[in-house]
């Protein structure tokens, strides 16, 4: 039984190709600062059956949602130390309600019905989950089996954005270790579907203040490597071939020698905003003059490709640090697992003398952890609400809305 200081939060996270669950627990006595732990998170990537699509396949995504969310939280609950307690809600409609919450849902209403008799109460204090943005078939699945869950344990639930997450995962490690952010700050989201740039006046107020105005980064990769006919996912890819290219000698007279330097779109616009469009078609003209694309070929244009895209992602950066005042910069999301965006970011935090806030690797791509923080501190600042509120996916939910 949990303490009135402390509450759990179970957190659900469908948004696209990675269904996640987690749980994590706070202690609400600090009204300043974030005191939480992480009692256990379960995730199961897609990835390898997107991979033949060259990109997610919604459909298939939803439905590996439904399939595999009720196994995923029942082995959740399993975690040492965490038991089962109280009595579940026994009205006699409880059955036609969870039907009908789950009646677009059939492979999750047909799993539900079949755990319920099983499914005890855990001393779990609100379900928090991702309403926006992503796939919004995907979203729907997380957000109906949030409300069947809300609705049998009598549980409010925090709808919470994406994007939100990404930037609080900075705050957990996988030690356990717990790290705080020094307001205000920047925030840099760079993902599949985002590259945005975010100002945090404080906790929970933001400001887009730039965003690409077609392809997001970590779409420009995978397409770039598709052009190379490398396998989905594609920042991996050109990440490593990138690393391999930087290791031979004399790349940088090559790459000009061959005319295969790139454009950086939109590096002297007078704005903060991104396109990646047109690098994108750069690569991809490129390739149709070059008769024999080689693997040394590919090496080079990895690597140029990558660079060109660290160099507009930190000089756009820079820019908006010289506009805002700013104690820290946050940078989030799947792409930042690539090396050499995190190092030249690293950096640039280091020019300007202010913290630099980045997820661990794990945490950088989609999870339930990162939801579960961002749930908590919504939860704390009261924006949960009650189980049979309207509750609806929004596949473009900006942050702040």
């Amino acid at each position: 039984q949990v303490s009135s200081n402390l509450m759990i939060i179970l957190s659900i996270e469908t948004s696209c190709d990675e269904t996640a669950l987690a749980l994590v627990e706070a202690d609400l006595s600090h009204e300043s600062e974030q005191k939480f732990k992480i009692i256990g998170h379960e995730l199961y990537s897609q990835t390898e059956l997107h991979a033949k699509y060259g990109g997610v396949f919604p459909v298939m995504a939803k439905r590996e949602h439904e399939k595999n969310l009720i196994p995923l939280l029942n082995k959740l609950l399993e975690e040492p130390n965490f038991s089962e307690s109280g009595i579940l809600n026994q009205e006699s409609e409880t059955k036609e309600k969870i039907t009908k919450i789950l009646e677009r849902e059939s492979e999750l209403q047909k799993q539900f019905l079949e755990y319920l008799p099983n499914l005890g109460k855990p001393p779990i204090d609100a379900i928090a989950v991702t309403v926006g943005p992503g796939l919004e078939p995907c979203l729907w699945t997380g957000i109906n089996f949030a409300r069947a869950l809300a609705y049998i344990w009598d549980l409010p639930i925090v709808p919470t954005n994406h994007m939100e997450g990404h930037i609080f995962s900075v705050l957990a490690t996988e030690h356990g270790e717990q790290k705080t952010i020094t307001y205000p700050a920047l925030s840099l989201l760079v993902s599949g579907g985002h590259t945005e740039l975010v100002y945090c006046k404080s906790q929970g107020s933001y400001e887009i203040i730039g965003r690409t105005k077609d392809d997001a980064v970590g779409e420009a990769f995978d397409k770039v490597a598709r052009i190379l006919g490398l396998p989905y996912p594609g920042g991996p890819q050109i990440s490593a071939l990138a690393d391999e290219a930087r290791r031979s000698a004399n790349h940088e007279s090559r790459i000009m020698n061959h005319e295969w330097k790139l454009p950086r779109p939109m590096l002297h616009s007078k704005d903060l905003n991104f396109s990646f469009s047109g690098l994108k078609t750069a690569v991809l003209y490129t390739v149709k003059k070059i008769p024999d694309l080689t693997l040394e070929i590919k090496k080079m244009l990895a690597l140029e490709f990558e660079e060109a895209v660290v160099e507009v992602l930190t000089t756009k950066t820079k820019s908006a640090l010289t506009q805002y005042e700013t104690k820290s910069l946050i940078v989030g999301g799947g792409v930042i697992a690539n090396k050499s965006i995190r190092t030249s970011l690293s950096k640039l935090a280091k020019e300007f003398g202010i913290e630099f806030c980045v997820p661990t690797k794990s945490l950088s791509t989609d999870n339930a952890i990162m939801l579960g923080i961002a749930g908590l501190i919504n939860f704390k600042a009261g924006k949960s609400q009650r189980a049979d509120a309207e509750l609806r996916a929004n596949g473009n939910l900006n942050l702040g809305a």
